[in-house]
């Protein structure tokens, strides 16, 4: 039998180097992966030590701390609230928290506090002002314009100069937490008022605002009630001022004297 020789397929040929080529394609590729990869980790773990260096870094930690605004409270007693402060690290603490600390001081009104780079930390206090002293059940507060009790009142705040005020709560036997805001508000109007005339301000001894519409005054030295309505309070305590001693020529023992009308007013005596 003849041999025949058959010319070779290039097409075989070319199916041959293909699957060759794929192969080595395919091998690039992972190790470019690979490298990748590596790089990243290497990444990923720089960055996580370097921020594990600068979180643990001695000058990033709070070594300092300003107080500023405090007047009442005393710087180390302030400091005392935010003592835990003190080896934080000044970029990852919560302010937050510590400002809540301080706003849970009855004194502190409001408390800002700020981080000096690299380790200090300002704290800014604003005190509550007392404008009265809150008789609440049988016992004496000083309370702020917002009704809020500060602190009961005692010989420590002999330097507090203050009217007594009566009806801030619903009841006589209600504690501080039930204190009215209509009737705070109404003994915070009076009082504000009272500062354009430190004059009469200082004659001023007590303030019932048990009608949260109508707030009643007594003057220093003097048993008559004056009842003023909800406005115009100087004007109408000086009325009465500018009357008194002829009121008294008239009813001697007055109970209270009713100055809520402009055109007149009312005087009643006592009951015997």
């Amino acid at each position: 039998m003849a041999t025949v020789a058959a010319p070779a397929d290039k097409r075989f040929r070319r199916a041959q180097v293909k699957p060759t080529r794929k192969r080595h394609v395919g091998a690039k590729q992972v190790w470019v992966i690979a490298k990748l990869t590596m790089v990243l980790a290497v990444a990923l773990y720089g960055g996580w030590r370097g921020t594990a260096l600068v979180l643990g870094a001695p000058a990033l930690q709070v070594s300092r701390i300003t107080v500023r605004g405090n007047h009442r409270l005393s710087t180390g007693e302030v400091l005392a609230i935010v003592d835990g402060l003190h080896g934080r690290n000044i970029l990852t603490v919560s302010l937050g928290e510590w400002q809540q600390r301080l706003l849970a001081s009855p004194w502190v009104e409001a408390a800002v506090l700020r981080r000096v780079l690299p380790s200090r930390v300002d704290v800014v206090v604003r005190e509550r002002r007392p404008i009265g002293i809150g008789r609440l059940g049988s016992t004496l507060y000083l309370v702020d314009a917002a009704g809020v009790v500060i602190d009961e009142y005692g010989p420590n705040y002999a330097e507090f100069d203050l009217p007594i005020i009566d009806g801030l709560t619903g009841r006589p036997s209600d504690t501080s937490s039930a204190i009215d805001e209509g009737r705070a508000r109404l003994a915070s109007r009076v009082l504000a008022a009272l500062e354009a005339r430190p004059d009469i301000a200082k004659r001023v001894s007590q303030i019932d605002v048990t009608d949260s519409h109508d707030a009643v005054v007594l003057l220093e030295g003097d048993t008559a009630m004056l009842r003023l309505g909800s406005e115009e309070f100087v004007e109408r305590i000086q009325e009465y001022l500018d009357l008194g001693a002829a009121l008294r020529e008239r009813v001697a023992d007055i109970d209270y004297v009713d100055l809520r009308f402009d055109d007149r007013l009312y005087v009643r005596p006592v009951k015997k």
